[in-house]
Formats: structure tokens, sequence, C-alpha cells
């Protein structure tokens, strides 16, 4: 079991990393080839099988996408390289691609040390392959592409390097040049060796061939991009360009380690070429992430914050440095419980053992330590530094929090998720139900942080809100499955914000007498609009105790769940800087229960005078259709209150680009399809929230019983 245990290997031969892409990119395709070749399983899985390792839950298989992040641990021994002939442990996470489950990609970014970016050879650089690659970026992840499906009908490997040059803003290095293409696509040509690599006798593609001789008609070509490749390595290098400069050209190995530390500098990308699905191009894939990949040793240090002082703390990413670690996701397993996925930054830890989560200011025990397989699992002692393993036995921590040694407390950098944009409403059908239906929302929740759970009091409704219709669709279908939840499920509901955009005062008084013991309550509060996205803020500025201290609790819960609840139409009101400046109270008759009535009262009246307005979700919408359809699809879109930020031709096919709030899109996919005889697809992802525009408000307002003022 030697080979399955990476504390035998030393740091700088372990790499961290993740696949990346749009949605059909291949991914998961690549991710089963790179186990197949790592000889960590003995069948090439399939999508269209439902057979592959790493999409192990059953709506995955059914619906041939990814819709969680799957870890696993592979080992590989280059035969070329810096690192010939020298075994390397690769922690694999395989995310998916779909904007819906963008939590996945964002956490498992964050523990990251490296990427593999996959692209379509058609279809180049799509919607999601920017958001993946600007969420690494926020990360500064290093990364290589891999241009993927140069077997499809209209593969253009160059054309989709210029995509990943003009739409990414990257610095492609080309490191091969793909020999044919669509059908005719056999293999590479290494540049920096001059060597084809031509996959075809074997149809499993684990042996290849490897010669000098370059194809009669690609030898011009092929020394053009060779040139251009050699500079852009030297020009990250002083030392090296000026040799290049004075005519000297540097040796293999020496491009090849100066490319290394450009890769990690995030200076250069390189661009590998290949198709997963018929088994070309994956193994030099490989030893590109062995040779310029960071191990963990690159990366040095992690940096975080003193949660006593807030000084920075660094921690080196060593066995020999006090313990470090973030805890990047949550899965419940029927069999094992509650198990959290985490990265060891620094230190060692030992099952058994207790450790500190400053996060939440607790002690936690780690009961068992797991090294994952995507649903399979080997159990281990001890985890070090660079490994990402699962721990069974924590209560308390959750995604994004730190857990490290008491005596040397840090919290490393959080991770932030995007808000949700659509909420079901969701009723169980029987008493057994409301009771299940509690606990599987408690732990879907714990396990995706995009997914939120509200209950509406009035209406005895729970509401369950997201990114997209597909997530809430799954999160329904794992309660059925999972948890035995039998529920009746509402139409998707645009998740409206309410906002105020002037400020305004009001006092709140509660007074009640009915013999005995009365109730008093009062407070004065003043509403402020705060620039969009900075949250919710209560003040208290009660000077000489109008209000006693102990009330001012009372005074901030009643804002708070006034606030939460909406005042305009029932949805949560943002951004509203709040502060309570007067009052007064009974020396007897004063209460907890009276000033949060009161409170209540007052923040309803002043909002109500501060022109409350709507906020609502608007999305970046990408079409594909034919040429032909451009019109139809355009004035369709303009209808839909789209403002249209361009059109790109490709081939055949128009993509339109536009921004279009999240309300107007209900059932587009069907319009969509009957308006292009089936031929054109969309995709969407949040872009950010704006004002309702007066007209829409007003028929909302209308079809409500709301009095005040309305902007």
């Amino acid at each position: 079991m030697a080979a399955a245990n990476s504390r035998l290997y030393p740091l700088e031969r372990i790499r961290n990393i993740g696949i990346i892409a749009h949605i059909d990119a291949g991914k998961t395709t690549t991710t089963e080839r790179i186990l197949f070749y790592t000889g960590r399983t003995y069948k090439i899985g399939d999508i269209d099988e439902g057979n592959t390792q790493m999409d192990w839950m059953d709506q995955e298989k059914e619906r041939g996408i990814t819709i969680v992040s799957a870890a696993t641990k592979a080992f590989w021994t280059p035969t070329t390289g810096l690192f010939a002939n020298i075994e390397h442990c690769f922690n694999i996470i395989d995310t998916p691609g779909h904007v819906d489950f963008t939590a996945e990609v964002e956490r498992s970014l964050r523990v990251l040390d490296g990427g593999i970016t996959v692209l379509d050879a058609e279809e180049g650089v799509q919607s999601q392959s920017e958001t993946v690659w600007r969420q690494a970026d926020k990360y500064s992840v290093p990364r290589i592409c891999f241009v993927n499906k140069m077997d499809k009908l209209g593969a253009d490997f160059l054309n989709c390097v210029k995509t990943i040059e003009v739409r990414l803003g990257a610095n492609p290095a080309i490191m091969v040049l793909p020999i044919g293409a669509e059908n005719t696509y056999k293999g590479n040509i290494d540049l920096l060796t001059r060597q084809s690599i031509v996959w075809g006798s074997d149809e499993l593609g684990a042996k290849f061939e490897v010669s000098d001789e370059v194809p009669e008609d690609m030898k011009d070509q092929v020394e053009e991009y060779r040139n251009k490749l050699v500079e852009k390595i030297c020009e990250t290098d002083d030392a090296l360009l000026e040799r290049y400069l004075s005519g000297e050209e540097p040796s293999i190995e020496e491009l090849k380690k100066a490319l290394r530390a450009a890769v990690i500098a995030y200076k250069l990308v390189p661009i590998y070429a290949g198709t997963s699905l018929r088994n070309k191009g994956v193994q030099p894939l490989l030893d590109a992430v062995v040779d310029y990949l960071p191990s963990p040793v690159d990366l040095d240090q992690v940096t975080g914050k003193n949660p006593k002082t807030d000084a920075e703390e660094v921690r080196k990413l060593v066995p020999e440095e006090a313990f470090s670690g973030l805890a990047f996701k949550i899965q419940n397993d029927p069999h094992v419980g509650k198990i959290t996925y985490f990265r060891v930054y620094s230190g060692k830890l030992e099952a058994g053992s207790y450790v500190y989560n400053p996060n939440k200011g607790v002690k936690e025990r780690i009961g068992r330590l797991l090294l994952m397989h995507a649903n399979d699992r080997e159990e281990v002692k001890e985890a070090y530094a660079g490994e990402i393993v699962a721990i069974v036995g924590l209560k308390e921590t959750f995604t994004g929090n730190t857990l490290c040694d008491e005596s040397k407390p840090i919290i490393l950098e959080q991770i932030t998720f995007p808000e949700p944009v659509i909420s079901l409403a969701i009723e169980p059908k029987t008493k057994s139900d409301q009771e299940k239906l509690g606990y599987s929302m408690k732990r879907l929740q714990e396990e995706d942080p995009t997914f939120t759970v509200k209950s509406n009091h009035e209406t005895g409704q729970t509401i369950i809100s997201g990114i997209g219709e597909l997530q809430l669709e799954i999160m329904v279908d794992r309660m059925k499955r999972e948890f035995g939840v039998e529920a009746n499920v509402g139409a998707p509901q645009v998740a409206y914000k309410e906002a105020i955009e002037t400020t305004a005062e009001a006092e709140g008084k509660y007074i009640r007498q009915s013999g005995g013991r009365g109730q008093y309550g009062h407070c004065f509060l003043r509403v402020e609009a705060k620039p969009r996205g900075e949250g919710n803020e209560f003040v208290n500025a009660i000077k000489g105790g109008a209000i006693p201290a102990e009330f001012i609790k009372a005074v901030e819960k009643g804002v708070k769940e006034t606030l939460d609840n909406g005042v305009l139409l029932g949805y949560p009101m943002v951004d509203v800087k709040v502060t309570c400046y007067d009052g007064s109270y009974h020396d007897v008759d004063s209460n907890e229960v009276a000033f949060k009535i009161a409170a209540s009262q007052a923040i309803q009246a002043a909002t109500k005078k501060a022109s409350i307005t709507l906020l609502e979700p608007v999305m970046k919408v990408e079409v594909t259709t034919p040429s032909e359809f451009m019109g139809d699809v355009i004035g369709d879109l303009s209808s839909k209150r789209a403002q249209i930020s361009g059109t790109e031709e490709k081939g055949t096919a128009t993509i339109i680009l536009a921004i279009v709030p999240l309300a107007e899109l209900s059932g587009y996919a069907t319009q969509l399809r009957s308006m292009t005889q089936g031929r054109a697809s969309y995709y969407m992802e949040p872009s950010h929230y704006e004002i309702v525009p007066k007209n829409i408000l007003e028929q909302m307002v209308s079809k409500s019983n709301f009095t005040g003022r309305v902007e």
C-alpha cells in the first residue's frame, strides 16, 4: 500500500491540481483518462454509460453532468522533462462546469496549487470558461490549458489559442502543434524537442510513438512557433534573454526551468492539445503538470490573521511548522456521517487529536482521517502539510473555517460565494415529512453555502433559494432520495431585494396596559441608504441612558427581523444603515419584547418614508444561434428588457451577448427552441442586481396591499 500513501513523498513531489472548464468541455472525461493512465483505475469510465469514477452520484450519472467536486489521489512518473523517472503524487479535484454549482469550483480553487483549464477546440473560450478563469485569478492559481476535442468537426487549435489571448487576457505559451484536425487528428509535435508524438496502434491510448520526424508540410510552421515559444520563455528571465539576444539559444532544460518559474509567477500559460474521448494527448499533459505546476514548496507560505490581535500571521507550507489548514467542503455520507474535506497547509494532523477552530472559538476532536477517491475512502492515522484529506467527527466546523494549533491561532482567508437569485416554495406532504424536511435542509445547507432556507411564517411555507433552477431541482431530488422527504414544490420565483433611496426618521412606541404589569417600549430610528453590496448596519447612538443598554439588543433584533422579512413586498431589505438615536423607558413596564415591537414599528415607518425601491437579479446571457435567426432572437430579447452588449460570428452561427433581468427569462429555453427550430442554445449566469423600473414596480405593488412611498 506504500504507493497509495503520499506521506512517503517529499513535498516537492506533490501536485494539488483542479480541473476547471465550461460545461461539456470534457473535464470529467479528461479526469477519467488521467486516472486510467496513472494506474488509479483499470477501466476507462464513460459519461454516456454512467460508469465514471468521479461522477458517482445518481443524479450525475442520470444527467451526464458533474454536480459536486470529487477528490482523488493518483501517481505519475514522467518519462521526460525536468523530473523524468521520478514518481509524483497528484491530489486531483474534478469540478462541475454548470454555473449553478459555481460554489464547488470556488472552494476547490481556494485550496489548490495549480489548475488544468479544459477548452473545446471548436468552441474556444466560452462564458463559463471566463467565469472559472476569473475565479482562478482571484486565488492566483497557476494553470495549464488543454485544448480538448481536437477530433471534433470544426476543431481549430490556433483559433482556440487566440480566444485564450483575447477573451481571457492570458499570455499563452504554445507547447505543441497538433498533427491534423477533426477526423485526421493523430497526435502532436512537441515544439521544444521537435518530436512527433503519435497515437494510433493502441485503442486505449496507453501506448504512443515518439519520433524525431516532423511531417514535411509542418516543418516551417514548427520552426516559426518554436522560435515564438523560445522568445516568450526568454522574455521572462533576464539572464536567458541576454544570451538569446546575443544569438545563443538556451538548452531545453534551461528553457523548461525558466518556463516553470514563469508559470508559477503567472507570466505564461502553457497550451497543450488532445482528445480525451479518443485517448490522445493526455500523457504529455501529465508530464506538464509535473514540470510546470507548483508543489507546496514552490508556494512557500500561506498568510492569515491572528484572531486575537488582527496582525498578519505567516505559515510555511512544511510539516515542521505549527498546524493550520482550511475546511473547504462538507459532505454528508449515509454510512459515516458528516465528512469535512480539508487542506493541510502547515504542520501535521493526527486522528484522535484536538484542534482549535478560531472562527468559532471552539476546540474540535479529529475522529478519523480519510484519503478520498471520489466516494471510496482509505483510512490513515495522520496527514501532513500539502495533503488534502477528509475528516470525520467535526461538529462546529463548516466551509471556509480554519483549524489550527490553539497555542498559535491563525484565521486563513475566507471563501466568498455568490448570492442566491432564485427561490422555490416547498411544503411537506405529511407531518412526518415536516420533521424530515428540517433535518434534510440543515444537512444540504451545510454542504452548499449558496443554498439558503427561510421560513415564511404567514403562509407556513419553507422558501429555498439558490443560484439557478437546476441547483434547486437537484436539491429537491436529493431531499426525496437521500432523506425520504415527500414535498410539493411551487414554481421558481425571482429573489428580489428591497432597498431605500433617501434618509428618514420615525418613532416606534409600544404601550400596553392590561391589568397588572404592562408593556412599554419607545425608540427613535434613522435609516440611510448604503452603497450596493455593503449590507445592513445597526448603530447605537443613545446618549445619557435614554434606553438602558440591556434593551438595545432587543431594538437591534426587532430591526434585523423586520429588514429580513421586508417592508414593501416581503423581500429582504439590504444596504440600510439604521441608527437608534433616542427613546424612553418605564422602570417597571419596559421589557425586551416591548422594545423589539417598538423597533419593528419604527423601522417600518421610517423605511416607508425613505422611498422604498426593489432590486432584481440581472443575468449575463449568451445565445448561440444559426445566423438566419439572429434578428428574431435579438428582437425577442429586446422585448424582455435586455441590453444587447454585442454579437460575435462563429462559422454559420452567431453568438449574442446580453444582460437580461431574470424575471423575464422564465421558460426561455422552450421559447428559444421554438423560435429557432430547436437549433439555438443559451447559457446564463448571475451578473448583478439592478433597480426594477418604476412601471413594473407599481404593477407589483398594486397587486399587494402596500401603503407607503415608492420611488
